[in-house]
């Protein structure tokens, strides 16, 4: 029964695994499209602020006063501020294989992106050596875990007979 249980769980891990490779791929178009966006934003910004002989911050910081101009003015550093995060990632993301990417699974950490393209996302058989390598990374990761988790409680109830 723990075998059998241990490799159904692990050929769930597996298949779930396995579909990384395109997800994170999708990820990646969608982060740069992002970045390329607030890129477009940071740029306007900073050349109608260029027009009036002000910085970046300078213009940020004469944004006070109304409630609205406040209110724009904390979502255009907010929009700066996720501009340089995604950017980060990206440049991390972008030259990184399927498998470099497992271990670099925390840039993929922009919940908007993330949720788009789980939205769109649509498992696929992965045919590609990164997939594979992937499904592996799940079979024994899920396996091990349902085989740790099964048998825990046996040891520790050995211990206890053998101490009784």
């Amino acid at each position: 029964m723990l075998r059998t249980l241990t490799m159904v769980v692990g050929l769930a891990g597996a298949g779930w695994m396995s579909q990384f490779p395109e997800f994170s791929q999708q990820y990646v178009q969608r982060l740069g499209g992002a970045v390329d966006e607030l890129t477009r934003v940071a740029q306007e910004f900073d050349a109608s602020a260029a027009a009036e002989g002000l910085s970046r911050q300078e213009a940020l910081d004469q944004m006070v006063g109304a409630g609205f101009v406040e209110r724009r003015r904390d979502d255009m550093e907010n929009s700066f501020a996720r501009l340089d995060r995604l950017s980060v990632d990206l440049a991390a993301l972008r030259d990184a294989t399927p498998v470099q990417r497992l271990t670099q699974a925390i840039r993929m950490r922009d919940a908007e992106l993330a949720q788009a393209t789980w939205n769109d996302f649509k498992p696929a058989v992965p045919l590609t050596i990164d997939g594979a390598i992937c499904a592996l990374v799940g079979f024994f990761a899920a396996s091990g875990a349902i085989w740790a988790l099964l048998r825990l409680p046996r040891v520790l109830f050995r211990r206890r007979r053998a101490r009784a």
